[in-house]
């Protein structure tokens, strides 16, 4: 692999507050740290959690207006140096101290108003917040570019190459019409594989990636890889990592249909379910692995790709996505949830 094929540093927004998990953190920061500052001036829990809730009045939807904000604005603040962006965040965060004071003012709840100390108050949080957000950025690029390092790799592995070769080799005077295609399957393969796809694609995108894979397989295995896909085309939209679909479907061809004599089923299914989609990919288990596969959960193999579609699913969408692998009956399943 030459130095211009290798995968491109993404580009990750720090101000990606529109997140939900995000959100709850934030303002549960704010609310804990007012809730140590109160412990300051009150001795008795009444008097505290009356404090307390007075301060929330103020302080929750002043951070919800700083999250908005900062949501509305990544894509701005984003051309802005590390420095602006503090800056920015900042600015913001004192304006939501301000914000936060009048609304508490207004109704009648403090007298004085404290503007310059709700001001501070507001930055300093912001601050916090930004330097929480700029955290996470940075720790979704090493993540998300080793993760996509080792799908690369999986795609380029020498036994999955040799093999594909051997059989457009095998082809080549029978159907050459036929080696022609594995041939073109492999290149689109592998052009996918190495395109610069940025943070996320879309299921539609996975999907046509997935069939030149398995296009390439059926010739391989022929009638033992028996393929069943069922897409509903209103989650063809849905979000995902770059590169997350295929590794799955690869996992199930390696453990369901390469052990067993007879081969495996493969279903891929995506439905629509309110503001979710559901993904399951289930593949049939060779008699003799069913029973330690129970056991384990998984087929031996299998975890470290289930843990990388795991990690990378949570670092794009956070706690909106859920993702469960197993055995069920003489199948093992995975089922992922993600938001539409």
């Amino acid at each position: 692999m030459t130095r211009e094929s290798l995968p491109k540093a993404q580009t990750t927004l720090i101000f990606d507050a529109c997140k939900v998990g995000v959100v709850l953190r934030a303002v549960l920061f704010v609310q804990v740290v007012m809730g140590a500052v109160v412990m300051f001036m009150h001795s008795s829990a009444l008097t505290w959690m009356s404090q307390l809730a007075m301060l929330m009045g103020g302080s929750v939807p002043a951070t919800l207006l700083w999250l908005v904000a900062a949501c509305s604005l990544k894509r701005p603040l984003q051309s802005l140096s590390l420095l602006g962006q503090y800056m920015a965040g900042m600015a913001l965060g004192v304006l939501a101290g301000f914000y936060a004071c009048g609304m508490l003012y207004f109704v009648g709840l403090v007298s004085p108003a404290h503007w310059l100390a709700s001001g501070v108050a507001g930055g300093l949080l912001a601050t916090a917040l930004v330097a929480a957000l700029v955290w996470r950025a940075k720790g979704r690029m090493p993540a998300a570019t080793a993760a996509r390092l080792a799908d690369l790799q999986s795609r380029i592995r020498p036994h999955f190459l040799f093999n594909t070769l051997n059989s457009a080799i095998a082809l080549v005077r029978e159907e050459p019409r036929k080696a022609e295609k594995l041939l073109e399957d492999l290149s689109d393969l592998f052009r996918h594989a190495l395109a610069e796809h940025g943070e996320s694609v879309t299921l539609s995108q996975e999907v046509e990636l997935a069939k030149h894979y398995l296009a390439i397989e059926q010739v391989r295995f022929a009638e033992r890889l028996r393929v069943d896909w069922q897409i509903d085309p209103a989650t063809f939209s849905a979000k995902l990592p770059p590169l997350m679909l295929q590794p799955l479907i690869e996992n199930a061809v390696h453990h369901g249909v390469e052990p067993s004599p007879n081969g495996a089923s493969i279903l891929i299914s995506a439905k629509r379910d309110g503001s979710k989609a559901v993904i399951e990919i289930s593949n049939t288990l060779p008699p003799i692995s069913q029973a330690s596969a129970a056991q384990n959960s998984k087929p031996t193999g299998m975890g470290m790709a289930l843990q990388n579609v795991r990690e990378r699913l949570s670092l794009l969408h956070d706690i909106e996505s859920t993702f469960q692998a197993g055995v069920r009956g003489d199948e093992f399943i995975v089922r992922i949830e993600i938001p539409l």
